[in-house]
């Protein structure tokens, strides 16, 4: 009933959010103390929360990619991740900025441009190369590479990587899996580089054969 009424008894004693449930109230203090108990079997990964291990072994350990492209074939594992692919094809440009008419493709273009052209925004800075950032898991993963932080373990390989996508690339030298198909004749590939040779050729050859 409480989802209904809006009721939230429960309370963090730290930052006084409520919360409807007790269980929830528990999975957020994990944020405050910083406790991760859910552990990847798979790599050294630790999380607060059970829903982030199973997205984390989705993207980063799972080769299961079932939403596609319908522009050129590329597959993905979440379907807001292919959507926001879309955008290469379709040009949409859904972030734009409310001091002049220029719109963006990326928030992270528009939150940029802020900075750069409005003076409008939060610089972060790395300590090692002066380097700015707008976001602070942008500005975390480049100090990483400084540092020579990597956190993601190949399963089959002693290779280690900074990045989940980099991991992910890897994960293909051990696989036949082929993540690119072509959407003119369904045969699939390993490299998007491949499919768009494949592809020019197969246009090709369809268009000769219709003539």
């Amino acid at each position: 009933m409480r989802v209904h009424t809006g009721d939230k008894p429960h309370k963090c004693h730290i930052c006084q959010k409520g919360f409807s449930q007790l269980g929830n109230l528990k999975s957020h203090i994990r944020y405050h103390t910083g406790d991760k108990p859910y552990k990847c079997s798979l790599c050294d990964r630790s999380f607060s929360q059970l829903s982030h291990l199973q997205t984390h072994k989705r993207l980063v350990h799972s080769n299961r990619r079932p939403y596609h492209c319908p522009y050129c074939g590329m597959l993905f594992k979440l379907n807001y991740r292919m959507k926001q692919h879309m955008r290469v094809h379709n040009g949409a440009k859904p972030y734009s900025c409310r001091h002049c008419s220029d719109s963006f493709t990326w928030l992270c273009q528009l939150k940029s441009h802020m900075l750069k052209s409005h003076k409008e925004g939060t610089s972060l800075t790395c300590h090692i190369c002066q380097k700015k950032f707008s976001y602070s898991c942008r500005l975390k993963l480049h100090v990483h590479r400084h540092e020579g932080v990597k956190p993601y373990v190949c399963s089959e390989c002693p290779k280690r990587f900074c990045t989940a996508s980099e991991l992910s690339l890897h994960h293909r030298a051990h696989s036949n899996y082929k993540q690119f198909c072509c959407s003119l004749c369904d045969e699939h590939f390993k490299c998007k580089q491949s499919v768009i040779r494949h592809f020019k050729s197969c246009f090709d050859q369809l268009a000769f054969s219709n003539v």
